[in-house]
């Protein structure tokens, strides 16, 4: 199951920029040597493989290109570790003159001298030919390590990169350097950072974000992009992967009830559907592993004793419009219904999701005593989507207009070509 695996007949963000120039559309390349973990991290954030499985994976032996459909259309080239892109018979022209970001994989496990000149001579050269290319920096593999030796392996990665960065005279060069396990949130904490660099309306999500907090009580806001759990944008407010990690599994959580007690699943049920179409190419539905921990109780949900959340404290969800969750056209969820679902757990926050499209939930943390005034959250929270969708509506307004000038050309080159010789 992967983006691709999703239509793009929703009139929705993701499709307006990914139908806008297919061939402009952001580059991301995932680099290193052979083992460092690249192809697993493409599995897990891309195609929700489970971190286990991807101990069986093969190694890269071609580059992998992968086109992924989401709020933001773009591909990741997955490039074998033991490949000599410098050779004569590549075009570094094509491979990097596209590129959006180069994220570099390291193995913090293992001896990664060799993994610092490849990255330093893969810099000098992604640069020459784009100076615009964002490089990124993951220290992978970390979970088998102790939380000392991973701050001593980023500094001293980073302190060598940027010496030998700075002696070829590139020290204006800018790198981000990232901690990562594919075992734990902070792969997609990591890629949200990346994937964030390459959203041109990111400053402006940002600030609605912000107002929406200010004038809502609103401690915390996310925007996921709900495939990936990747969050696409956030407020000013310092992240914390605490804050994170619950509003990443909340996302997991309402997956997962409502593929069990949506409309459109109990319906799809009574005909047959799942048992025909067992791979779930749904967007909103797809079926997670590790939340077996929940059940249903009159409308809420109910932790079992032993299962546990961010303070070990009980958890009460309600949800409303689940069916909404499912993309199977039905007319149970063909009108105007969106997903929403609270959860207010022991320690006194409530975590609050709204579904924004098919691609997009926003999820906020507050405090219990604010959301008394649910009615104000709810009417920012529309206002919030309404705004969203004039950034967008001048986007697409913008690509018309250009469309509309291209057509015009074309008609009066035709036309000279018709009557200019008359």
């Amino acid at each position: 199951m992967s983006y691709s695996d999703y239509g793009d007949n929703d009139p929705i963000y993701g499709d307006d920029l990914a139908e806008e120039d297919r061939e402009s559309r952001p580059r991301l390349m995932l680099m290193g040597l052979r083992r460092s973990g690249k192809s697993s991290i493409q599995r897990v954030v891309f195609h929700k493989m489970s971190p286990t499985e991807t101990l069986f994976l093969e190694s890269t032996s071609k580059i992998n290109k992968d086109n992924i459909h989401s709020f933001i259309d773009f591909q990741v080239w997955d490039f074998p570790g033991q490949m000599d892109f410098f050779d004569p018979t590549f075009d570094t022209t094509a491979i990097f003159g596209e590129v959006g970001a180069l994220v570099f994989v390291i193995d913090s496990q293992d001896d990664y001298m060799e993994a610092l000149a490849r990255l330093h001579t893969t810099v000098v050269a992604a640069h020459r030919v784009n100076p615009n290319i964002t490089f990124e920096v993951f220290i992978h593999k970390v979970d088998g390590l102790s939380e000392d030796y991973k701050i001593d392996t980023q500094r001293d990665i980073q302190q060598t990169t940027m010496d030998e960065l700075s002696d070829a005279g590139l020290e204006n060069v800018q790198l981000a350097f990232y901690l990562t396990s594919i075992y734990d949130h902070s792969i997609f904490e990591a890629f949200s950072k990346v994937i964030q660099k390459l959203i041109p309306q990111l400053p402006t999500l940002e600030n609605l974000l912000n107002i929406l907090c200010a004038n809502s009580g609103i401690e915390k806001a996310f925007l996921f992009d709900v495939i990936s759990k990747i969050y696409i944008a956030t407020d000013s407010s310092p992240v914390d992967s605490q804050s994170y990690e619950i509003c990443s599994d909340m996302i997991d959580v309402i997956i997962d009830i409502s593929s069990i007690y949506g409309r459109a699943a109990i319906g799809a049920k009574s005909q047959g559907y799942l048992e025909d179409h067992q791979d779930g190419q749904d967007d909103w539905t797809q079926q997670q592993d590790g939340h077996g921990d929940y059940e249903d109780t009159n409308g809420g949900i109910h932790q079992r004793p032993g299962a546990s959340d961010m303070n070990s404290q009980t958890v009460v969800s309600n949800s409303s419009r689940a069916g909404s969750l499912n993309s199977v056209p039905t007319q149970q969820t063909s009108g105007n219904h969106e997903a929403f679902s609270v959860i207010k757990m022991g320690n006194g926050t409530v975590l609050y999701l709204r579904e924004v499209n098919k691609y997009l939930a926003l999820i906020c943390l507050l405090k219990a005593e604010t959301f008394e005034k649910q009615g104000l959250i709810d009417y920012n929270v529309h206002c919030f989507k309404e705004a969203m969708d004039q950034v967008f509506e001048l986007k697409r307004a913008e690509r018309t207009r250009r469309e509309m000038e291209a057509n015009q050309l074309l008609e009066e080159q035709r036309h000279n070509g018709m009557y200019g010789h008359g």
